[in-house]
């Protein structure tokens, strides 16, 4: 999947408005994130692609990003393995889990996705 617009669903308990969200494969679009944008609206999200399930790979700073941010990871099952409410100038977050997505998107929706809820990835 190219860098574009998907719709990401919760299979496990559907949520009332899909998440829209850019699919980030490339190292850059990976590496820009949500920094230095000032806010984001209420549907809009990230998805950051990873090669394979990792700690590590998918851990994430919130350095330049000046707003909160819930992120959610995701492993190759597409099982939601860990979320957090990322706060904006925070050094590190790292899922409990190995993942192979980090979605990210506005604080308000942080409840939509639980950890063994399973989600799936459309094109929009």
């Amino acid at each position: 999947m190219p860098d574009n617009i998907i719709i990401i669903r919760n299979l496990t308990n559907p949520i009332i408005q899909p998440l829209e969200a850019q699919w980030c494969e490339s190292f850059f679009t990976r590496l820009r994130g949500f920094t230095f944008r000032s806010g984001l609206l209420p549907n809009e999200g990230l998805v950051l692609v990873e090669a394979r399930d990792s700690r590590l790979d998918t851990s994430i700073h919130m350095f330049f990003v000046w707003t909160d941010l819930a992120v959610v990871w995701v492993n190759s099952a597409n099982e939601v393995v860990d979320t957090a409410l990322a706060k904006a100038w925070r050094p590190f977050y790292a899922p409990a889990w190995p993942a192979r997505y980090v979605i990210e998107f506005h604080p308000q929706r942080h409840g939509d996705f639980r950890p063994g809820e399973h989600i799936s990835f459309e094109n929009a």
